[in-house]
């Protein structure tokens, strides 16, 4: 069975490492990035089957980054969580209108986001 990939979009290298630690002893291929246009950069070539997506990112922000994700035929079938502090009505409208599939709010629970994550690659 080929291992899920996942790409993880977070600055904080603490929280990096904690969701890293969390996906990987779930079985999970985990790459990291600190920022938006790596994650652009590394999108297509690496192909994941997932992207948790920080939101407040250097240069260009999370909103963005999925707003591209989604509006690219070769990775709009790609499943994007945001995982954030961002936590108003508004944020949540705007993750929705950039086309992100969920949308959790730091601090968050491990078994919440890996229960989220199984739902959109089982």
């Amino acid at each position: 069975m080929n291992k899920k990939k996942v790409l993880i979009v977070e600055d904080e290298e603490s929280l990096l490492k904690l969701e890293s630690i969390l996906l990987t002893s779930k079985g999970y291929d985990v790459t990291g990035v600190p920022d938006g246009q790596s994650a652009l950069d590394l999108i297509e070539t690496m192909k994941p089957d997932l992207v948790l997506l920080d939101i407040m990112l250097p240069e260009i922000d999370g909103f963005e980054v999925c707003r591209r994700i989604k509006s690219n035929e070769a990775t709009k079938h790609i499943p994007v969580i945001m995982l954030t502090a961002k936590k108003s009505r508004e944020d949540m409208a705007r993750g929705e209108q950039v086309g992100a599939d969920w949308y959790i709010t730091k601090p968050f629970k491990s078994a919440m986001v890996i229960e989220t994550i199984q739902r959109f690659i089982s």
